[in-house]
């Protein structure tokens, strides 16, 4: 899988944004990637060094559409820790 496969989009919240000043940084990723290979995703993709993965399944949600019934796509999310010697990404660009 590439790197760009791996890492779907940034996932900003009011929570993931309180944590970045701890450098852990939140995305959505492909839900067949594991720990290693989201690091080597974030490495590649951003230039730094990542300390820490925590990966987070989310199963679909039921949802109704009049009669028919059927299941929300299901995620996973991904917060990188980075090290402390590393530089910060930059999601927002001034």
């Amino acid at each position: 899988m590439d790197a760009r496969e791996i890492i779907k989009r940034p996932v900003i919240t009011e929570r993931s944004t309180d944590i970045m000043a701890d450098k852990k940084y939140t995305f959505e990723v492909d839900v067949r990637a594991n720990k290693t290979q989201v690091k080597d995703a974030v490495e590649q993709i951003f230039g730094v060094k990542v300390e820490k993965v925590n990966i987070m399944n989310y199963k679909g949600k039921f949802k109704r559409m009049g009669k028919f019934g059927g299941y929300t796509n299901k995620r996973r999310k991904a917060i990188v820790k980075l090290t402390a010697d590393s530089q910060e990404i930059e999601l927002f660009e001034a």
